[in-house]
C-alpha cells in the first residue's frame, strides 16, 4: 500500500523519502570516486560515464517505493533488506558486465579500481540503508501520523487487511471495527471474530462524530448499487476511501494495479518480467550463461567426445519443448540415451533405466547433460531460472489434467527452478508428482525477485553432487 494511504503528508516524512530515494545512487557514485582516489587513478571521462550509467541503474534496481510498496524499508527485517541490497547489486553488476562486454569499454578502466569498487560498495550501501530505514520507523512511528480506520464489509479481504494492520505498528493505523448489514448469526460464520459497530446506513453518522480518516469499502463487487450508496452517504465528510475487491476469489498471477489512458485496470494474470525486470532478467542470464559457457568450454568439448565415442548417434540431442507463451522451442542436451525420442509419446526416464548409456548415467547423475542449455539461454530460447520444459508430448497430456498448467508458459523456461530445486525432479510417477511441480512453477511466478534467483542457483549448485532423483 503505498506512502499516500497508510501515512498523513508530512514534511518529515517526505524528506526521509528523498533521502532514500537518493542514497543508493549517491552512495554508489561517491564510493566508486573514493576508490579511483584511493588509487591515485584519473577520473577521467569513461568513469564520469560510468557513474551516470550506474545512478540510472540504482533509480530502477533499487528503487522499493515501486509496486506500491511504500513500506519496504520500514518493517523490513534487517536480513531480508540485505539479502535483498546484495541481490540487486549483484544484478546491477550484471548488466554494467554485459553492458562492457559488448561495448568493449571496459579496457579503458583500472581492473584494481572496478574489482575494489565491486567488492567495498555493499558495505556502506546496507549500513546507509539501515540507518534511513530506522531514521523512517522513527518519523513514521510519529503519534501524529496515526490514522483511524473502518472498513464497510465483513468478509475474508477486509478481515485478513484488519490484521495486518493490528499486527504491524509501522503502518500506524488504528482499526475501530467493521460496518456491515448482515445480521449477528450471518457473520458468527466469519473465519475469525471481528468487531462489528453497526450497519452500513450507520456508517457516514459514526465518521463524523468519531474523526475517522480512512475507509476501506470492502463489499462484492456485484454489489455495486449499494457501494454507490455508500459513497454517496460519505460524501459529506472528509475521509478518505479505498475500494477493495476481494482478491481472493480469484488465483492471483503477479497481481498489480495500473491505468490505460486513464482507465484504472488490475492485472490478474501477468508474467513477473513486464518492461524494466525483463531487461534486469536478461541482463543476468546473458552475463552468467557467457561467463559459464567460456570456463566450462573445456568440459563442454570433452564430455561431447565421450558421448560420441561411447554410442552410435549425435553428441546433442534436440528435443521439442514448449518455451514462452506455448511456443514450441528447440532444447539441446547431451545424448544420454541410446534412443532420441522427440513423437507423440516419450517414456520419461527411470532409475536403471535400460535405454541410458553408461557415459549418460554419470552425465544425468550430475545434471551435466543440461549443459548445452546454456546456448539457449544466450538464444533467448530459455532462461537459467523457471520452470522446466517439459516434452510437447508431456505438455499435451498434463495441460487436459492439471487446472492452470499453461499459466507457468507466462516466463521463459529454466536449466533449473524452484520445483528442482524442492525435490520435484526427475521422473513423475502420478499426476500428484506433476500438480506439486507445476505449484512451484506458480509459486515461481508469484515470488520472483532477483534473490529468489540466486538462491535457485546457489541451491541447485549444492545440489548437483546429492541430489537422489538424478538418474
Amino acid at each position: 500500500m503505498s506512502d499516500h494511504v497508510v501515512f498523513r503528508r508530512s514534511l518529515p516524512v517526505g524528506v526521509v523519502a528523498i533521502l532514500q530515494g537518493l542514497a543508493t545512487p549517491v552512495v554508489v557514485v561517491l564510493s566508486l570516486r573514493l576508490v579511483a582516489l584511493l588509487y591515485g587513478a584519473v577520473f577521467h571521462q569513461y568513469f564520469v560515464m560510468l557513474s551516470a550509467l550506474v545512478a540510472v541503474l540504482c533509480v530502477m534496481l533499487f528503487d522499493y517505493q515501486r509496486g506500491g510498496n511504500g513500506n519496504a524499508l520500514v518493517g523490513a527485517p534487517r536480513m531480508p533488506l540485505t539479502t535483498g541490497i546484495l541481490a540487486r547489486w549483484m544484478a546491477l553488476l550484471a548488466i554494467l558486465l554485459t553492458i562492457g562486454f559488448a561495448t568493449k569499454l571496459s579496457a579503458e578502466f583500472s581492473r584494481l579500481v572496478l574489482f575494489t569498487w565491486c567488492l567495498v560498495t555493499p558495505v556502506p550501501l546496507v549500513l546507509v540503508h539501515l540507518l534511513l530505514r530506522e531514521l523512517r520507523r522513527k518519523v513514521v512511528m510519529d503519534p501524529s501520523n496515526a490514522r483511524r480506520v473502518l472498513f464497510a464489509g465483513v468478509n475474508d479481504v477486509s478481515i485478513s487487511l484488519a490484521e495486518r494492520m493490528r499486527s504491524s505498528n509501522e503502518l500506524c493505523m488504528t482499526v475501530d471495527g467493521f460496518f456491515d448489514d448482515r445480521s449477528a448469526e450471518r457473520l458468527s460464520e466469519v473465519r475469525a471474530p471481528v468487531n462489528v459497530l453497526g450497519r452500513l446506513a450507520e456508517l457516514g453518522a459514526y465518521v463524523k462524530t468519531h474523526r475517522i480518516d480512512v475507509i476501506f469499502v470492502a463489499l462484492p463487487i456485484r454489489h455495486v448499487a449499494r457501494v454507490m450508496q455508500l459513497l454517496d452517504d460519505l460524501r459529506d465528510t472528509t475521509a478518505s476511501i479505498y475500494y477493495v475487491p476481494d482478491i481472493f476469489v480469484f488465483d492471483l498471477i503477479q497481481a498489480r494495479a495500473g491505468e490505460i489512458q486513464g482507465i484504472p485496470v488490475v492485472a490478474l494474470c501477468e508474467t513477473p518480467f513486464a518492461g524494466y525486470r525483463g531487461a534486469i532478467k536478461r541482463a543476468m542470464d546473458v552475463s552468467v550463461a557467457l561467463g559459464a559457457l567460456m570456463v566450462l568450454s573445456p568440459l563442454l568439448l570433452m564430455v561431447a567426445m565421450a558421448v560420441k565415442m561411447s554410442s552410435p548417434g549425435p553428441a546433442i540431442f534436440r528435443q521439442r519443448r514448449y518455451g514462452l507463451d506455448g511456443r514450441e522451442i528447440i532444447v539441446y542436451k547431451f545424448r544420454t540415451m541410446k534412443v532420441t525420442e522427440d513423437g507423440a509419446r516419450i517414456v520419461q526416464a527411470t532409475r536403471d533405466d535400460e535405454r541410458v548409456t553408461r557415459i549418460g548415467r554419470l552425465l544425468r547423475r550430475y545434471s551435466l547433460d543440461e549443459l548445452p542449455q546454456l546456448l539457449n539461454v544466450i538464444q533467448g530460447r530459455m532462461s537459467l531460472i523457471g520452470p522446466r520444459p517439459h516434452a510437447v508430448a508431456h505438455n499435451e497430456e498434463y495441460r487436459k489434467l492439471i487446472k492452470g498448467y499453461m499459466i507457468r508458459h507466462k516466463v521463459l523456461p529454466g536449466i533449473t527452478g524452484l520445483a528442482q530445486v524442492n525435490g520435484c525432479r526427475g521422473e513423475t510417477q502420478s499426476l500428484e508428482d506433476m500438480q506439486a511441480r507445476i505449484r512451484f512453477d506458480l509459486e515461481y511466478l508469484r515470488r520472483w525477485s532477483i534473490g529468489l534467483d540466486l538462491q535457485i542457483l546457489l541451491k541447485t549448485a549444492a545440489q548437483m553432487f546429492t541430489d537422489k532423483k538424478a538418474y
